[in-house]
């Protein structure tokens, strides 16, 4: 089932440009801060442990949406800054760039956030985190041993995840 358009039953790829191996890593966040999910390709270096690394992600995404909302030019009523907004609130990123990585971004509209760090000439990513979105919910969600808020520890979603991040480009 495709929930961000489409009508399949099961996921189906994106058309991919080129393979490579251009994901370094991926987070999975729901809507209480909580990381689900931690995935590593290509990092060659660990400057923090776990549980300071998934703080200061979630901390950086709430603080770029705070902002994005608090300097959107169309809205009248820019609200307090640091206030949580809903999903698909406001104006919102999707990625952005530095010298050495792209920061993509995609919030489903029941509140879970998927993170993809990839390398910095890597295109949109938009259709590619609908697609990992989509993924997690034929895989997790509606796996019957699953339980909503706990980490992640499907092989076949792991499995399926590693095969599609190493064939973006």
């Amino acid at each position: 089932m495709q929930f961000f358009g489409g009508t399949e039953i099961s996921p189906s790829l994106p058309a991919a440009t080129a393979s490579g191996n251009n994901g370094h890593m991926m987070y999975v966040f729901n809507r209480n801060g909580v990381c689900l999910l931690y995935r590593e390709w290509n990092r060659p270096l660990h400057t923090l442990n776990a549980q300071q690394d998934h703080k200061l992600m979630f901390g950086l995404l709430f603080s770029l949406k705070s902002l994005t909302a608090k300097m959107d030019p169309t809205a009248v009523d820019k609200g307090n800054l640091g206030v949580p907004q809903l999903p698909g609130q406001g104006c919102s990123f999707h990625s952005f760039r530095t010298n050495t990585y792209k920061l993509s971004f995609m919030e489903s509209p029941s509140g879970i956030k998927i993170i993809l760090i990839t390398h910095p000439r890597t295109g949109d990513l938009r259709e590619s985190l609908k697609y990992i979105y989509n993924l997690y919910v034929e895989y997790v969600v509606k796996n019957p041993l699953y339980t909503p808020g706990t980490p992640i520890r499907c092989e076949l979603f792991n499995t399926t995840l590693d095969q599609y991040v190493r064939s973006i480009s």
